[in-house]
């Protein structure tokens, strides 16, 4: 079992920033990258940015140069800095953590925190 704790969202206005943190525990041996998805209403859970243990970044197109996203492999912990944020990055982030386990590759999600831009 793996828990994920996340905390950061809230509101904030256009142009405002807010930083993400999600904290990872339990049955970890192995964690292959870490990460954070959205999901706005009516949408589908898109990817946000993630990071594999050997520091490769991946971000979507719509927040780069915008997103930051950082790892603390000791404490495996993930933070995504957002900063600019628009009224279309209003959704709920989750936080996603991939494991290498025996038997595969394992798959873990947070409970997801609102995220919400004002214009």
């Amino acid at each position: 079992q793996v828990q994920l704790v996340e905390s950061g969202g809230g509101l904030v206005q256009a142009g405002g920033s807010l930083r993400l943190s999600c904290a990872a525990s339990g049955s970890i041996f192995s964690i292959n990258s870490m990460g954070w998805y959205r999901q706005a209403p009516g949408k589908q859970r898109e990817l946000v940015a993630t990071e594999t243990s050997g520091g490769s970044t991946n971000y979507a197109d719509s927040v780069k140069g915008r997103f930051t996203i950082s790892r603390d492999n000791a404490k495996n912990t993930v933070h995504l800095q957002m900063n600019s944020l628009k009224p279309e990055d209003t959704a709920v982030y989750y936080c996603n953590v991939v494991i290498v386990r025996m038997s595969g590759l394992s798959y873990s999600w947070g409970q997801g925190t609102q995220v919400t831009v004002s214009s």
